[in-house]
């Protein structure tokens, strides 16, 4: 027969019935309607069953009538369980006031740190912070949400033009950006504007100095395209010229690509530690992922600027696998030719305008497809140059 259903909940004792009569014992069991379950016989004509707690005391009359004994073997069930527990209620009193001391002391504000001021006092910060119920000592949950927090500060503290606020377990974090006036330039040298490219003018506009070509001129590069001798005199060239420059990008994109990605699936642990030593008290069980990644964070409580070795550690584990991504040729080659782009952008300005593109070379070999392309740039081709003076002028 099958054990009953909540039977570890009711509780479990497993005896071992010995007797002339053991036949004739179990019948009066099924006759009482008593459940037995998992009947294993032993050596010397012995017996051994399962039945619940509460049958248990039941068995007195028929053990008499049938002339069996019985022992007690093992005990297992909820309320076996809790009769251990409750020889042992201080230390599990102990251990759970000790755990709501830890939680308790983990959700207040052991220190506030300022960050970036220079000429704002920590003193002045603390004080508008205090206006805003963030002190040491406070309610972590009590305090504003930390957008408006940013915003109050800001708006408080005048000479700031950002204030950010962040937490990390105990501690609160204050990041200050102080308003700066602009710094009065010094006296620049003379300089020329050159071309730092072969190029073909598009756009040229001389604040200062004297322009050295027009628009439609194809340049060579250091060429002068504002010069810093206007009038006779030496000045700091100023300005922007722009110009069609020409790029070639040796490209090459594989066609299977292989990257790493997490499936969603994760299991998190729990820990308390204490120095080097970690308790779990969560996330118990085996994993079973075949590839995996493990972020820990620790969150231990903080008194003003140190870190005590206590507090909670969190382990993160997801599952992850790899995929392989076939890429038709076009793909590939549409991929290469953005990746290009987006350098070229990187290197010459955002403000970059790419003209044309021409394949000056295609081949598929080995899994990979291998390019030749021109691009034609719209781009800032002017740099400035210092203008040198010989020692006898």
């Amino acid at each position: 027969m099958k054990s009953p259903v909540f039977s570890q909940w009711r509780g479990t004792v497993t005896v071992v019935v010995r007797g002339e009569a053991i036949e004739s014992f179990i019948n009066e069991l099924y006759r009482q309607g008593i459940r037995i379950w998992d009947l294993v016989a032993l050596p010397d004509g012995k017996m051994e069953m399962n039945l619940q707690v509460a049958d248990f005391f039941s068995l007195r009359p028929l053990l008499k009538r049938t002339g069996c004994r019985l022992r007690i073997k093992k005990r297992s069930g909820l309320p076996f369980t809790l009769a251990r527990l409750w020889q042992r209620k201080w230390f599990g009193i102990g251990f759970a006031v000790f755990l709501a001391v830890v939680f308790s002391l983990s959700q207040l504000v052991w220190d506030i740190e300022i960050k970036g001021n220079v000429k704002i006092l920590d003193e002045d910060v603390l004080k508008v912070a205090r206006e805003e119920r963030l002190y040491p000592f406070q309610w972590i949950f009590s305090l504003p949400e930390q957008d408006k927090l940013s915003a109050e500060l800001n708006r408080k503290l005048p000479g700031t033009s950002w204030v950010g606020v962040s937490r990390t377990g105990t501690k609160i974090s204050i990041q200050i950006v102080e308003a700066t006036q602009p710094k009065e330039q010094g006296l620049a040298s003379p300089r020329h504007l050159v071309s730092k490219a072969d190029a073909i003018i598009t756009y040229i506009y001389a604040e200062k100095g004297q322009p050295e070509v027009n628009k439609n001129d194809r340049v060579r590069k250091g060429q002068i395209l504002v010069s810093g001798i206007q009038g006779g005199k030496a000045v700091v060239s100023k300005g922007e010229v722009k110009g069609n420059v020409w790029h070639e990008y040796n490209i090459e994109v594989p066609l299977l690509r292989r990257q790493k990605a997490y499936t969603g699936e994760k299991k998190e642990r729990g820990y308390l530690f204490f120095g080097k030593t970690a308790i779990q008290l969560s996330g118990y069980g085996k994993v079973n992922f075949d590839h995996s990644q493990m972020l820990t964070e620790f969150n231990p409580l903080t008194w003003r600027s140190i870190k005590l070795p206590i507090g909670w550690m969190s382990e993160k584990i997801l599952e992850t696998t790899e995929l392989e991504i076939k890429l038709s040729k076009n793909q590939a080659v549409n991929d290469g030719i953005e990746r290009a782009r987006r350098d070229i952008l990187a290197k010459h300005g955002a403000n970059s305008v790419i003209l044309n593109q021409k394949i000056l070379h295609e081949k598929t070999d080995n899994g990979k497809v291998y390019m030749k392309v021109l691009f034609e740039v719209e781009q800032n081709i002017a740099e400035e140059l210092p203008i040198v003076y010989d020692q006898g002028e």
